[in-house]
């Protein structure tokens, strides 16, 4: 006999209040709520995507080693609902800081995919899935390196690094192979918090056929703008 189960990841954060606004951003809606003895917080967005979240007032949301891996069959989809639910709360995407959500992006080992991390310091690792990425050009694997540095570790230096050394090694790239390389580059050193060099490198696509990237190019804009 076949026996349904359900698996709901219970989440550390500091305070409710904390990450409640987010995920109705995001689109969950509050299924039940506990302020004691132990805070405990029930959110869901239907379709089997759950979460719960308990209150620490100690906890350290940089210290947060909360993971959740979130397989949907369209990440894309997913992530313009996300994305527009977090522009209309806050007026901008964060890409940088806690909380903050990456762009869809391949990395190595894994399909299209994106993360969200929550006020809590937690990830949401969303992916269509395994997915065999095959050779690629010398390029294409640089960018998988790098998405998987900066995206999955989230060590936007090491990204940096490995996507500076790709371009020095194949300087005699085209620049529709470049392209995809320097808009990541724009928005890792936006995400350290450097303003001015991102706006460097995206003064080093001016002139380029950026209608492949237009929207990131249109968001990293929108956050160096404001």
């Amino acid at each position: 006999m076949r026996v349904d189960v359900q698996t709901i990841p219970a989440l550390p954060c500091r305070d409710l209040d904390d990450v409640l606004p987010f995920y109705l951003a995001l689109g969950f809606r509050q299924t039940y709520r506990q302020t004691g003895p132990n805070p405990y917080l029930c959110l869901s967005r239907g379709d089997g995507f759950d979460l719960h979240f308990f209150g620490l007032p100690e906890f350290d949301p940089e210290n947060s080693l909360g993971n959740v891996i979130v397989t949907v069959s369209d990440t894309g989809i997913l992530y313009d609902e996300f994305a527009a639910g977090l522009r209309s709360a806050y007026g901008k995407l964060p890409l940088s800081g806690i909380p903050r959500i990456t762009r869809p992006r391949r990395k190595q080992g894994t399909a299209a995919g994106f993360s969200v991390v929550d006020p809590g310091g937690n990830w949401l690792r969303i992916t269509a899935g395994p997915e065999d990425e095959g050779a690629g050009s010398r390029l294409e694997r640089v960018l998988l390196n790098a998405a998987r540095q900066g995206d999955s570790h989230g060590d936007e230096s090491a990204a940096i690094a490995v996507l500076e050394s790709g371009l020095r090694r194949h300087s005699d790239a085209t620049d529709a192979e470049r392209l995809p390389l320097l808009v990541y580059l724009a928005e890792l050193v936006l995400r350290t918090g450097d303003a001015d060099r991102a706006r460097a490198v995206l003064k080093d696509i001016e002139g380029l056929d950026t209608s492949a990237v237009a929207d990131e190019l249109a968001e990293l804009k929108r956050q160096l703008t404001d």
